[in-house]
């Protein structure tokens, strides 16, 4: 996903952003919002949604590039 991720969001550790996003995810099921607001909080979710699979992947590729020196310097 290529969208941009406002400020605020990126500022937010993984815990964070995932924590927001339980309680979007929890606003949007239960309902009881207007339509207007609704958007925002899905928009806001998927901004969401987004840093978490961003800092993920950046984990993922931390941990990648760590084995790979690890089996680097193993066969040495």
């Amino acid at each position: 996903m290529n969208a941009q991720i406002p400020d605020d969001i990126a500022k937010l550790s993984y815990e964070q952003a995932r924590e927001e996003l339980l309680t979007v995810v929890n606003q949007l099921e239960t309902g009881g919002v207007a339509l207007e607001a609704s958007l925002a909080l899905w928009e806001r979710g998927e901004a969401l949604a987004t840093h978490c699979e961003n800092w993920l992947n950046g984990v993922s590729q931390r941990l990648e590039q760590a084995r790979a020196k690890q089996i680097s310097s193993d066969s040495e």
